[in-house]
């Protein structure tokens, strides 16, 4: 198959080098792409592929060769082709609390087992099969009070602990300029920080004033300059129940991209794990402990979401709501190691504060970050408890 895969490069017009083809076969030694297809693609293509223009090609040749090889993406295709969309399901307050609430564990084993004796198939109502319009654990347009969501694309009523779906996202613009000059003004405090050394520079105007008054003898006049630089990390929540703020989040990253000379962001969702994602598709990703061992600790760490998600996400193992993914450590733990790291570390909320209190997630991730709403005011509260290490927050 990959000798095919190497022809087909070659039919496609993709100029692939002998060189190239043995340093693939090297990666796939040591196993670099995990035994997955997917993360096969972007590592075959980053050694192929020499240039942008060849990517169309590169993708032509790689389908041609392993279309037929069944993918995660598939699998979700044949349960979607299953889920047609129904009347939603609607209940009353009354029927909701005589629905049982099972932990993360019994939800994943009801799914993996629907799933192995492939019960999603033209399911209406029930309460066992991955369907629609039903009180089971998993599926879409019915109700649960915690389950996993798969077809439906949208949240309804917020209590999916797990969505087996796949999700792609707009990258959040950074050339948005509306709106954008009070966060400007808010974000520019950081320039004040992180003096960097005294340097010698020469004051031109009062050495031509000291060498008239010295009867035209040069004399030098110097001062003192301090460089001040501002280093920060910007992570943000995206998808989900953040879709609504994806505005005010593009505003924020236009104006601190614009503002901060050292500034590096990457995106999340709900929770951080073992990885950290550098597009808004999750598609490209960085190992968060290779992150943690590589980063200096004088950045200043800025994270954005609305904290809002199943206790599960924070404190289980595989706890993470994307039920593909899975993670070996507590989100908390995460959080808990970044907090370890970056001292002078936020959390902006877009949720209003008085809200917060109500909320299990919010108040775990309080204890580890000081928090402030997403808003001019707690933008610039933010940013002086960084400079200071002391201001108004929620914890």
């Amino acid at each position: 198959m990959f000798i095919n895969f190497f022809f087909a490069l070659k039919s496609y017009g993709v100029p692939v080098s002998l060189h190239e083809w043995i340093t693939l076969h090297h990666a796939l030694a040591r196993n670099l792409n995990d035994c997955n297809l997917t993360k096969f693609y972007y590592v075959a293509r980053a050694i192929l592929v020499k240039n942008e223009i060849y990517y169309d090609k590169y993708d032509m040749a790689f389908l041609d060769t392993f279309k037929d090889i069944e993918t995660t993406d598939e699998m979700l295709e044949k349960i979607l082709e299953g889920l047609k969309k129904v009347k939603e399901l609607h209940l009353s307050e009354e029927e909701k609390k005589q629905i049982e609430e099972l932990d993360l564990d019994q939800i994943l084993r009801n799914f993996e087992e629907q799933l192995k004796q492939e019960h999603y198939k033209n399911h209406v109502g029930g309460n066992k099969a991955i369907g629609t319009g039903g009180r089971s654990t998993q599926g879409a347009w019915g109700y649960n009070p915690a389950g996993i969501r798969i077809g439906q694309g949208e949240s309804r009523h917020k209590r999916a602990v797990q969505i087996a779906e796949k999700r792609s996202f707009r990258n959040y613009s950074n050339d948005v300029t509306l709106d954008t000059r009070q966060m400007r003004v808010a974000l520019a405090h950081l320039r004040s920080l992180l003096p960097i050394g005294p340097e010698e520079k020469l004051n031109l105007d009062a050495t031509i004033d000291a060498t008239c008054k010295n009867a035209g003898e040069l004399e030098f006049i110097w001062e003192s300059k301090e460089k001040k630089a501002a280093k920060v990390i910007l992570m943000m929540d995206v998808g989900g129940s953040m879709t609504p703020y994806a505005r005010l989040v593009e505003r924020l990253f236009s104006a601190a991209s614009s503002q901060i000379s050292r500034f590096k962001h990457y995106y999340f969702h709900n929770c951080i794990y073992q990885d950290l994602w550098t597009d808004i598709e999750r598609r490209e990703s960085i190992s968060t402990q290779e992150f943690l061992k590589s980063e200096d600790n004088d950045y200043k760490l800025i994270l954005i979401g609305d904290a809002e998600m199943a206790p599960s996400e924070l404190t289980w193992v595989n706890g993470a709501i994307d039920y593909w993914y899975h993670n070996d450590t507590p989100g908390l733990a995460w959080l808990q190691r970044l907090r370890d790291k970056f001292k002078d570390s936020i959390w902006m909320n877009p949720l209003p504060r008085r809200s917060w209190g109500y909320v299990q997630t919010a108040r775990m991730i309080g204890g580890i970050f000081p928090m402030f709403e997403l808003t001019l005011d707690g933008l610039d509260e933010g940013v002086k408890f960084l400079m200071k290490g002391k201001g108004k927050f929620f914890n």
